[in-house]
């Protein structure tokens, strides 16, 4: 889907693509589809000078919006690969991850190394810690410079003729999702599986030309500008996202359940369809965004191995009273069972091709347990480590080994209900026989410091609870106690 996107760039180039909005909800317009196809073409051309072609792979630490999704557009365009840069992982996760895919050069807003050098101390502040970003491989700068960034990116492009744009599938984008710092993994989506991904979305949101779309990200951008929609940013305060939403009034809407939970909270009121994902819908939250005017309200069932799954509508969701939670029929191409385990096990043409380093594999391991229920899938529960919080996945074992300083015996990340399938992240930490807890909070501060939008909600100082015969630390046990020392500091 990405080529019929630079073809409808160029067929409407004076219509709006990316709006963004005032504080007072007002729509103003941050690039045209014009904008975006010669931003596009002016990074191929950088990259392509650069020596980016086929095969190549490009990091990418830009923010979301229209500079990011240009040079989406332009590493598409090579045939080379984009390693997205999460600034909330850690410095010392980053490292790791890129040591597995070397990129032959990273690119960067100015925030982004701003938040790596000298406004560190303030990136902090707001859970981002990134390593020197030179220490990953060269960089440069995309957008406006700062004091201190790296040479722009396009600063000589004129000179630089336009590649002919590559028509061969390949790998397109590496994303990090789980793993350990010594064994990260990825996963590797290839030009067809993304479009595949993309084309599901299409044909599941509908969106149509001159409408606006709100929503932010990339398998919300691409399908809608693809139809000739305009998408608007979501503000990230959300007593604004109310009032962008009144004044926009969008045929489509796409938000995290925070985010639709914060907005409900602020009085925010919706019209046409609207769709969240990345963490779990109640029936309850989705029944309360119809009655704040919304015409649908969807939950989407993904993965990043394979986005989107399945799907289900308000009044499908609140008429099941089965066990488990009902996630809907399997999307188009998607083929789902569940293993001699339970575990909910996918295929489909969105599928990733593999992970990092590994052969490919059409069968996508969810770590949900789950059953089929009419042909709709039932979620029982993970299987995975992963705690889920605020719309983010967070794998314990990739941050516990910081955990250990001098004076800790033994650590573990836990995740509490927080309410409508929100976790709290709880550290659980057994201080070594004669450790002083002043010292030990105190050794823990750095590496908690380190951890990013992974640093934990809460650190408790409690024996870690232990089971089977090797005695191995017993997660579920910790999360229990986790659960009633925090119901108990309420209380008090």
């Amino acid at each position: 889907m990405l080529d019929p996107l630079a073809h409808t760039l160029r067929r409407h180039p004076d219509r709006p693509a990316v709006l963004g909005t005032t504080r007072t909800g007002a729509v103003r317009t941050r690039a045209t589809f014009g904008h975006l196809a010669d931003l596009a073409d002016r990074y191929a051309a950088a990259l392509h000078a650069r020596g980016t072609g086929r095969g190549a792979t490009v990091g990418v630490a830009v923010r979301p919006g229209p500079r990011a999704l240009a040079v989406l557009l332009a590493v598409h365009r090579l045939g080379a690969r984009a390693a997205v840069l999460d600034p909330g992982a850690g410095p010392d996760v980053l490292r790791a991850r890129l040591a597995l895919a070397r990129p032959g050069v990273v690119l960067a807003d100015a925030s982004a190394q701003a938040a790596a050098g000298w406004a560190r101390p303030l990136a902090r502040r707001v859970r981002l810690a990134l390593p020197d970003l030179a220490e990953l491989g060269p960089v440069a700068t995309v957008g406006a410079r700062l004091p201190g960034c790296a040479p722009a990116l396009d600063a000589d492009v004129r000179a630089v003729p336009l590649p002919r744009p590559v028509d061969e599938d390949g790998d397109a984008v590496i994303v990090f999702t789980s793993g350990t710092t010594s064994r990260p993994r990825a996963v590797v989506h290839t030009r067809s599986s993304l479009a595949a991904g993309m084309a599901t979305v299409a044909a599941l949101v509908r969106p149509e030309a001159g409408r606006p779309v709100l929503g932010g990200t990339f398998f919300v951008l691409v399908p809608s500008l693809a139809s000739g929609a305009p998408v608007a940013l979501p503000a990230r305060s959300a007593r604004v996202l109310a009032r962008q939403s009144h004044r926009l009034a969008p045929q489509a809407t796409y938000l995290t359940p925070p985010q639709l939970r914060r907005l409900l909270a602020d009085g925010g009121r919706f019209t046409g369809r609207v769709w969240t994902g990345s963490a779990p819908a109640s029936a309850d939250l989705l029944t309360r965004v119809r009655r704040a005017g919304a015409e649908e309200a969807w939950g989407v069932y993904a993965l990043t191995e394979l986005f989107p799954a399945a799907a289900v509508e308000q009044a499908d969701k609140a008429a099941f009273t089965g066990e488990g939670d009902v996630v809907g029929a399997p999307l188009p191409g998607v083929v789902a069972r569940a293993d001699a385990s339970g575990e909910l096990l996918l295929s489909g043409p969105a599928a990733r091709d593999r992970y990092l380093g590994e052969e490919p594999d059409p069968w996508v391991a969810t770590g949900d347990r789950a059953r089929l229920d009419e042909g709709r899938i039932v979620l029982e529960g993970r299987r995975k480590d992963m705690v889920l919080r605020r719309a983010e996945n967070i794998y314990p074992g990739l941050y516990e080994p910081a955990l250990h300083v001098p004076g800790v015996e033994l650590a573990l990340l836990v995740g509490v209900p927080a309410g409508d399938g929100d976790e709290r992240l709880v550290a659980v930490v057994q201080p070594s026989p004669g450790a002083g807890r002043g010292a030990v909070r105190a050794a823990l501060a750095g590496p908690l410091e380190r951890m990013g939008s992974a640093r934990p909600d809460a650190v408790l100082l409690a024996d870690v609870p232990l089971s089977g015969r090797s005695l191995k630390p017993d997660r579920a046990a910790a999360a229990r106690l986790a659960a009633r020392r925090l119901a108990g500091r309420s209380r008090g």
